[in-house]
């Protein structure tokens, strides 16, 4: 009975613990200052897994998670290809989603930009040469971005955010 009394008047030994990433949150600001003087609103994106092993998918749904709060910077997630500004497409292209990629594309309003996430996405990765697999995303897409690893870092697809933005403000 003693040892729990003990433990609450003795002094702590743990120590504080970080809860922001300052350098996260510095690419974060660069970034909403990038987006307001171009969109002048919010960065709306749309999302198509074509078949990924969702490795650089969970990332980037890490960027929604309270740790990072993509949100805050002035990124937001749509569900349709009639909102977005930017596609992300994840995984390799393969036969059977090559023409759902091709038909969300031509759905999303101009201009449109596009990112390829990750190494599966950006040349086929390990399934290139598949019997399945085209190939990377810009075989039938025009791609702005492309993000390689396998997964791509959330700072990375921030970083990758921030060059999609100075590819914007230089034309293209």
């Amino acid at each position: 009975m003693i040892n729990p009394i003990l433990n609450i008047f003795r002094k702590r030994i743990t120590n504080a613990l970080e809860l922001r990433d300052k350098e996260f949150d510095s690419i974060g600001f660069r970034l909403k200052k990038d987006i307001d003087s171009i969109f002048g609103r919010s960065l709306a994106i749309r999302v198509i897994d074509s078949g990924s092993d969702n490795s650089s998918l969970i990332e980037l749904v890490n960027l929604t998670t309270p740790h990072y709060d993509i949100e805050r910077f002035g990124v937001s997630f749509v569900a349709s290809p009639r909102h977005a500004d930017v596609l992300v497409v994840a995984g390799p292209i393969t036969n059977n989603m090559a023409a759902a990629v091709k038909k969300t594309y031509d759905a999303t309003p101009s201009p449109k930009f596009v990112i390829a996430l990750g190494d599966d996405a950006c040349d086929g990765g390990i399934f290139k040469n598949s019997y399945a697999v085209i190939g990377g995303v810009d075989k039938i897409i025009p791609v702005d971005i492309k993000i390689t690893g396998n997964p791509p870092s959330p700072k990375k697809i921030m970083e990758a955010l921030i060059a999609l933005m100075k590819t914007i403000k230089n034309g293209r």
